[in-house]
């Protein structure tokens, strides 16, 4: 009886911890699973490409030291590297990001859906910071300089300043082959079609006016 018990014990364990790795990136089961890109099969990532036909240049990518077009109202661009750009990211669970900042450019409060984010600055001065979750609301911020690094749990909303005099450059490492972004502005007053209004005014305690004023920037 006893080892039945330990047997069924187990397995709940094994189906509980299954489900919790299945929330996330799937763990590769051979040495490398190179996405392929061409293949129509819908899983959670992409196909693997057979291992005979993988090439160096799918663990590979050039440009991360190309500076991004910051002309934009934010001040700041970001360069995306996911698995669509480096095959070999597939099942690994990792992407990376530059991140270019014009002086007193802002990454906007944004959140990656299925990723945490490790921050580096390379250049230039940034206040980073992230706010947790419902009740509590509690911000978490810190002055970064080259070779400083922060944090942003998954799902928090994170964003970046640059307060220093010049540009600013910094790389973020994500915990998953496609993180995803959700930019707060972009999606609550630029979404298609868009948010009732008098949705929008009770949220944020201000008249309808205001948010038809705000949409136009979106």
């Amino acid at each position: 009886m006893a080892a039945r018990i330990l047997l069924l014990a187990a397995l709940v364990i094994s189906i509980t911890c299954s489900d919790i790795a299945f929330a996330f990136d799937p763990s590769p089961l051979q040495d490398f699973c190179v996405a392929d890109l061409q293949k129509p099969v819908l899983v959670n990532g992409y196909a693997c490409k057979d291992p005979m036909l993988v090439k160096a240049e799918d663990f590979y990518f050039s440009g991360l030291n190309r500076e991004g077009n910051t002309s934009n109202p934010f001040g700041s661009i970001a360069t995306r590297i996911t698995v669509t750009q480096v095959p070999g990211f597939n099942t690994l669970g990792i992407s990376i990001a530059r991140a270019d900042f014009a002086p007193g450019g802002v990454n906007p409060p944004h959140f990656h859906p299925r990723a945490t984010e490790i921050l580096t600055v390379l250049k230039g001065t940034l206040e980073a910071g992230f706010v947790t979750s419902n009740p509590e609301n509690r911000l978490f911020t810190k002055v970064l300089r080259p070779g400083d690094l922060f944090v942003a749990p998954k799902g928090m909303i994170h964003f970046q300043k640059n307060i220093g005099r010049g540009k600013a450059v910094a790389l973020a490492s994500l915990g998953s082959q496609n993180p995803g972004v959700v930019t707060v502005p972009n999606t609550v007053f630029g979404s298609h079609p868009k948010i009732s209004t008098d949705i929008l005014a009770k949220a944020f305690q201000v008249d309808q006016f205001r948010i038809q004023q705000i949409q136009k920037n979106f």
